[in-house]
């Protein structure tokens, strides 16, 4: 069934899930282009599933329990309640997997709760979820919703739904805590449809930006030294830095594009400071906008790349302003390989007036192209940077682009006691109930592979890490796997990071509290060490 035919059908597709007879009118969002209609894939905004509780029967078609009570700005929604943490309060429904395969789709619901008790997990509490069932996995995407008591808002999410997804479940309610919480206005559509099958490979030789056989290098802080650069390029014989444009602020504030700009000059002149040292020791140097204007302050503390670049029409056009900014300015210069668009983009919750990231890429960087007519412009995708995201994308039309992707897979061991104490996991090992080795970690980069062969283009990793006290020193053998995958495909690299913070120091050993470099250098460092000593050197 395509999603021509999906439009308008009733719940009884699914006979299995049916408790009652619930008639679902699953509406476009506005006209449906003829080549769509066509072809009978989903477009961008069009509504997947919608229901407001108005019918007679609410509840048909859901399995679980739950009551019919007043709505939002509406005579009806649904209600749960849960009296015990142990019992919850869920309530699931199917949702149609063979018109959301290959789709970034957005799901929201108004919400209102009273008495939510404290969520023993992140991941428990008001559950606002889908569970959606691959061949070799099980995802669960949902919304953040908080505790508490609060009147009616808005709780929304997006997630890629794989193209090999089987089958999708909606599930609502209360999870591991008590309380009561009321839903309404339920809404699943396409915030990015499935890739064109008429994307083609880029003609012409792969462009690579340089005519070295490898690029092997680090990132590094904006803030690094003379003498530590020349420790990774003369002394280490790196020829690559990936030098971070990076601002830090106050968790969940936006970076106010008043600011911005005074801000991004001070960066931008360490950068004239560093691009000397560079050429002297023979480094090439990927410009990472790792702070666009509009992200949000994180967690951590630095703005990212997150929504907010997504929900304000003037950050977008502030970010193309900027980029056209760094572009004059270092057109002529020798030791820059390339421009890295926006770190680990996040457009999860982007609002439809603004550009995709897709669209946003495609014009800043011709606006780039338009400048500096050669250098290497390199794409990360949607969300953070992760592989799976080139399922996402597709090659932007414009010359000379390297596509590039993080891989910190799997978390759990990448990033074991970074935020928060937690189980401690080695590799190869099994981690979070799943056999983690060299034959994984390929077949978590499978995407990358294909899409290096699909479009003929070349692939960046900009960066990969394990933390250093990863245990039994087995991040060195996670870093050996990975680079081993990284060589066999030809791509070029840069670890995570060189003198920057501690927990990610090659020149550290594995005890946690030690941030003395020892004597000896650790087998991680020696590792890259190896790597770099077979690079050949740019000739500025």
């Amino acid at each position: 069934m395509n999603a021509s035919q999906w439009r308008g059908c009733e719940s009884g597709l699914f006979p299995s899930a049916r408790v009652g007879i619930l008639f679902v009118v699953l509406l476009p969002f506005g006209p449906i282009p003829a080549s769509a209609q066509n072809s009978g894939l989903p477009v961008k905004g069009e509504v997947l599933y919608q229901t407001g509780f108005e019918a007679t029967n609410a509840l048909g078609g859901w399995s679980g329990v739950a009551s019919v009570a007043p709505g939002y700005a509406s005579p009806q929604s649904v209600a749960l309640e849960a009296r015990d943490n142990a019992s919850g309060a869920l309530i699931s429904r199917k949702l149609p997997a063979e018109i959301m395969r290959g789709c970034r789709i957005r799901g929201s619901v108004m919400v209102r709760a009273e008495q939510i008790s404290s969520k023993p997990h992140p991941w428990n509490g008001i559950k606002f979820m889908l569970v959606i069932q691959c061949l070799g996995e099980t995802i669960y995407p949902q919304a953040p919703v908080e505790a508490g008591t609060f009147d009616w808002r808005r709780a929304a999410f997006s997630t890629y739904v794989p193209a090999d997804a089987t089958n999708i479940l909606l599930v609502m309610g209360l999870e591991q805590v008590t309380g009561k919480v009321w839903f309404d206005d339920v809404e699943f559509s396409v915030a990015k449809p499935p890739i064109a099958p008429t994307s083609r490979p880029v003609a012409g030789p792969v462009f690579k930006g340089h005519s070295l056989p490898r690029l092997r290098g680090a990132m590094v802080s904006p803030d690094i030294d003379a003498a530590s650069l020349k420790v990774l390029g003369q002394d280490w014989n790196a020829n690559l830095i990936r030098f971070q444009l990076i601002r830090f602020g106050h968790a969940g504030q936006p970076s106010g594009l008043e600011t911005y700009d005074y801000w991004l000059e001070g960066e931008l002149e360490k950068l004239d400071t560093v691009l000397p040292l560079c050429e002297k020791y023979g480094i090439f140097v990927v410009v990472d906008l790792h702070s666009p204007p509009g992200g949000n302050a994180t967690v951590s503390g630095y703005v990212g790349s997150d929504a907010g670049l997504f929900k304000d029409r003037r950050a977008q056009a502030h970010f193309i302003e900027v980029w056209r900014r760094i572009a004059s300015r270092y057109k002529a210069a020798k030791a820059i390989w390339g421009y890295d668009l926006a770190n680990e983009p996040v457009e999860e919750d982007s609002e439809g007036a603004c550009d995709d990231w897709q669209a946003l890429a495609e014009q800043t960087a011709k606006a780039i192209r338009a400048i500096d007519a050669k250098r290497a412009i390199i794409v990360e995708p949607s969300p953070w940077g992760g592989p799976d995201g080139l399922n996402e994308l597709a090659p932007i039309d414009i010359s000379n682009v390297v596509y590039s992707v993080h891989m910190y897979l799997p978390h759990a061991f990448t990033h074991q006691g970074v935020f928060q104490p937690g189980s401690a996991y080695r590799y190869p090992g099994l981690i979070e109930g799943k056999q983690w080795d060299k034959a994984q970690l390929e077949k978590a980069l499978q995407p990358v592979v294909d899409f290096q062969n699909r479009y003929h283009v070349h692939i960046y990793i900009g960066e990969f890490s394990a933390i250093r006290w990863a245990p039994d020193n087995s991040a060195c053998q996670y870093l050996s796997d990975l680079i081993d995958i990284f060589e066999e495909h030809g791509w070029d690299w840069s670890y995570h990071a060189f003198r920057e913070w501690s927990g990610w120091s090659i020149e550290l050993g594995s005890d946690r509290q030690n941030t003395n470099r020892p004597n000896s250098l650790t087998n991680r460092q020696r590792l890259l060490c190896d790597w770099f000593a077979r690079n050949q050197k740019p000739g500025f």
